[in-house]
């Protein structure tokens, strides 16, 4: 009888871990631990919304601006990682992103067939973020597991200032939201991952006395009320 048993107990073990030929799961005990480490690489595109006041100049001039196309940028971060429970990790992922946006600004109610008057500007940016997200996760599908994202991130803006016709606060703070999935790799996890930022302050430097002297500069920042950034971030971690 005791034979027969062990016999029965080998067939179910058997049975638990897979028919012969399965192939065995990379990682089988990665999301066990209470934290890791890791980093990521990617890139990020900056967009920037204008809410405008209407303000007509003495001449006639209304000024709008616009962020036209979008540039991408370089992020790369450090990750560490918190299991909360089986689908809860609570991750920090402090790091830089360096990118550039163009604004376009002209004026609304210049006269049909005049020559157009625009301005335009480059503003290159040298972030430090410092994410916090709540990663939620399904079930894990073999070698793969899907997730979604939740969470802020804080901004500070390091790059050089100079005088131009907008400028912005240096810190920000953003919601991020974002989806991606695990991938589990003989050595390690491979996790593409997509994630929308939206800012939630007025960034817009409203107090310019560097153009104290400058009116044809300064137009532009009394034609608007607030500034926002958002962002799209694509990132490629490897934990």
């Amino acid at each position: 009888m005791r034979y027969a048993a062990a016999i029965v107990m080998v067939a179910c073990t058997a049975t638990a871990y897979g028919r012969p030929g399965d192939k065995l799961m990379n990682r089988p005990y990665a999301d066990l631990k209470l934290w890791h480490l890791g980093f990521s690489v990617g890139m990020h595109f900056q967009d920037l919304k204008f809410t405008h006041n209407g303000l007509v100049t003495p001449d006639g001039q209304q000024w709008v601006a616009e962020v036209p196309g979008y540039d991408p940028g370089f992020c790369v971060n450090v990750l560490a990682d918190l299991r909360l429970h089986q689908y809860f990790n609570l991750r920090v992922s402090p790091g830089m992103y360096f990118g550039s946006k163009r604004v376009e600004m002209l004026d609304y109610n210049q006269t049909p067939g005049a020559l157009t008057i625009h301005e335009t500007q480059d503003i290159k940016s040298a972030y430090v973020v410092v994410p916090f997200d709540l990663k939620i996760s399904g079930n894990r599908l073999r070698d793969t597991r899907p997730y979604v994202t939740a969470g802020v991130m804080a901004t500070f803006d390091v790059s050089k200032k100079k005088s131009e016709y907008l400028m912005f606060n240096s810190a920000d703070v953003f919601l991020t939201c974002g989806l991606g999935c695990d991938f589990y790799l003989p050595f390690f996890k491979l996790n593409p991952e997509i994630k929308f930022c939206f800012g939630l302050t007025d960034i817009l430097r409203h107090k310019r006395p560097d153009l104290d002297d400058n009116p044809e500069m300064i137009k532009v920042t009394e034609s608007l009320s607030k500034v926002k950034q958002n962002m799209i971030v694509l990132t490629f971690y490897f934990e």
